[in-house]
C-alpha cells in the first residue's frame, strides 16, 4: 500500500507519533510518501525510512497513493482536500489538535488504529463538498470546500446586506456581519457556533446560517444540496471577505457569487466502531452528566 503523510506545519511533539507511524509502515511494507512539510522534517530528523516527496497536485496524480494520513487537526484534513482535489483518495487523520471531529485517531491510539487500517477494518465514507462560481474568478483551481463557504464584513464595523437567492428565486436580504453556507460535514464547525443545526453526513443538504443577523426573526435554513445559492452584496465598505474552509480572498459588491454542490467529493476512512453519533457524544459530551 502507498501512503502519503500530510501536515500543514510540524511541531516538536510530532516526532514520537511520527515514529509510531513509520514503524507501522515498515511492519506492513507500506511505501511512504510525504508532502513537503513532513518530507523536510523527516530528512532533518534523520528518521530511518525511505520516503518520497509529493510537492503538489500534479505529482500526487502521478504516484496515486492509496491513502492520505494527515497529522494535525481538522484544518489539516481541509488542507489535504486542496492537494487531493478530484483524485478521490481516502483520508484518515491523526488528531494532534484539540476537538477533532474529522481527525479521528487520537495519539494514544495510533498503533491500534493503523493496525486496523492494515487489516482492512474500515470503510470509506463519502462527504459532499461545495463549489463556488464567481465572476471575477476566485480561488483559482481550489474553488471548493469540505466545510463551508462564508461572506463577511471586512473593513469596518458596519453590517452588510446580503441579498440571497435559491435557484434564482429571492430568499431574503440578510442584514448581518456575514453568512455561512455549510455542508453536513461543516455543520459541526463555524455554522454550529452561530446557531446552526447539526446535520448527519449523507443527508444531502446545505445549511444557510447568518452571522449575527440584525433581523431577529431570521433563523438558519436547511435546504437540498441540489440547489444553487446566489448572492448580491451591499454595504458601506468597499471590500468584503469571502472564504472557502480556511482559505480567503477579498471581494467587492461587483462580484457575482453562487454556491452549489461540488462535482467531486471527499472520502474519509472510518475505522470499525467509529460512528457519527459516537463522535458527537465524545466531542460534545452529549449524554454525560458531569454532576456525577
Amino acid at each position: 500500500m502507498k501512503v502519503l503523510l500530510f501536515a500543514r506545519r510540524v511541531q516538536r511533539n510530532y516526532r514520537e507519533p511520527l515514529l509510531v507511524v513509520l514503524k507501522k509502515a515498515r511492519d506492513h511494507d507500506w511505501q511512504i510518501y510525504a508532502n513537503t512539510v513532513l518530507f523536510s522534517f523527516i530528512k532533518k530528523e534523520n528518521l530511518d525510512i525511505q520516503v518520497r516527496e509529493v510537492e503538489d497536485y500534479q505529482s500526487l496524480k502521478e504516484v496515486m497513493v492509496d491513502m492520505v494520513l494527515t497529522m494535525g487537526g481538522d484544518g489539516t484534513i481541509l488542507g489535504a482536500t486542496c492537494l487531493i482535489r478530484d483524485l478521490a483518495i481516502p483520508i484518515i487523520g491523526i488528531n494532534m489538535g484539540r476537538l477533532g471531529f474529522l481527525a479521528g485517531i487520537e495519539r494514544k491510539n495510533i498503533d491500534s488504529a493503523l493496525e486496523n487500517v492494515a487489516s482492512g477494518n474500515y470503510h470509506i465514507e463519502t462527504r459532499s463538498m461545495l463549489n463556488l462560481r464567481s465572476e471575477p474568478a476566485l480561488f483559482a483551481q481550489q474553488n471548493f470546500a469540505l466545510n463551508d463557504f462564508t461572506i463577511h464584513k471586512r473593513d469596518n464595523s458596519s453590517m452588510i446586506t446580503i441579498h440571497t437567492y435559491i435557484d434564482g428565486e429571492f430568499l431574503n436580504s440578510y442584514w448581518a456581519d456575514g453568512i455561512i453556507v455549510a455542508t453536513p460535514t461543516g455543520s459541526t464547525g463555524y455554522s454550529l457556533s452561530c446557531g446552526g443545526p447539526i446535520i448527519f453526513p449523507g443527508s444531502d443538504n446545505m445549511i444557510i446560517t447568518p452571522v449575527a443577523p440584525h433581523n431577529l426573526n431570521v433563523r438558519p435554513l436547511v435546504i437540498s444540496d441540489n440547489s444553487v445559492i446566489s448572492f448580491v452584496l451591499e454595504g458601506r465598505a468597499k471590500n468584503y471577505l469571502c472564504t472557502l474552509d480556511s482559505r480567503h480572498e477579498k471581494i467587492t459588491s461587483r462580484h457575482q457569487l453562487s454556491v452549489s454542490k461540488c462535482e467531486f467529493s471527499t472520502h474519509l476512512v472510518i475505522l470499525e466502531g467509529q460512528t457519527f453519533l459516537r463522535t458527537i457524544h465524545e466531542k460534545l459530551s452529549w449524554g454525560s452528566d458531569r454532576r456525577n
